[in-house]
């Protein structure tokens, strides 16, 4: 009986063990933003500064922004990875509008200011492009809320000279009503990306609002630097916090 016991008391100890490790996320990843002030960011701080514990930027009519410009990571351009992320953004126009959004596998460009090109998670107010794939100063919008596509270099019998690359659509994998429930106007709400290879997929309050496999070489990016957007326009503010990359290490 006492053997017994002791190997009994043993193996249910490994078995715990080997659980609660299984149960642990392997990569639980590193926060991006320190909750105080901007260290590891680059951006125009004409725009961006922290107001409690959230990396804010805000446009008014005294302070007008003349194009888009971007708040950026310095410290990596990561390839595979997890990011998360909790955005809030409000408008303080009569047209309530607002617009941002998330870069990642971007390019800096040589320009004045703060500019990049590149993927972006899609951030608006009114929630017509919330959460979808767009390319900054590329391809531009690429699909419709909760789309699963493929995308392909743009073929001779492709006759929109707006498109920069052909577009196919697989499957509809979560509709737009769906999408906008998940949507908390005016609140916070989670943005998760998930980028592995060539697919990338977007999550807004856990709903999947993006999924898509790049197979266009002249477009697709395989890693790059991560942003934060202030959109040029009407007043508005973009919040966001509790930033953490979570990097694929296989």
């Amino acid at each position: 009986m006492k053997l017994y016991s002791i190997f009994s008391y043993t193996l249910t100890s490994s078995l715990l063990l080997l659980l609660t490790a299984c149960s642990e996320p392997q990569n639980s990843g590193i926060e991006l933003f320190n909750g105080n002030d901007l260290s590891g960011w680059e951006g125009d701080t004409t725009y961006w500064s922290v107001k409690d514990r959230a990396i804010v930027a805000q446009t008014n009519p005294d302070n007008p922004i003349p194009a888009n410009s971007f708040l950026i990571w310095k410290d990596g351009t990561p390839s595979d990875f997890e990011l998360t992320l909790l955005f809030r953004i409000t408008g303080q126009n009569e047209s309530d509008w607002a617009n941002s959004g998330v870069q990642y596998r971007s390019k800096r460009l040589n320009t004045p200011g703060y500019v990049m090109s590149g993927y972006q998670a899609d951030i608006d107010l009114a929630a017509r492009h919330i959460g979808m794939l767009y390319e900054e100063k590329g391809r531009g919008l690429l699909m419709k809320h909760g789309q699963r596509i493929r995308i392909t270099p743009k073929s001779a019998n492709n006759p929109n000279p707006k498109e920069k690359a052909d577009v196919e659509i697989i499957a509809v994998e979560t509709s737009k009503e769906e999408v906008l429930a998940s949507y908390r106007k005016n609140e916070w709400n989670e943005l998760k990306i998930i980028a592995k290879g060539n697919h990338l997929q977007h999550f807004i309050n856990g709903t999947l609002t993006a999924d898509v496999t790049d197979d266009d070489p002249t477009g697709s990016s395989a890693s790059g630097f991560i942003g934060l957007q202030i959109h040029k326009g009407e007043p508005m503010t973009i919040e966001f916090k509790d930033i953490r990359l979570a990097e694929d290490s296989e």
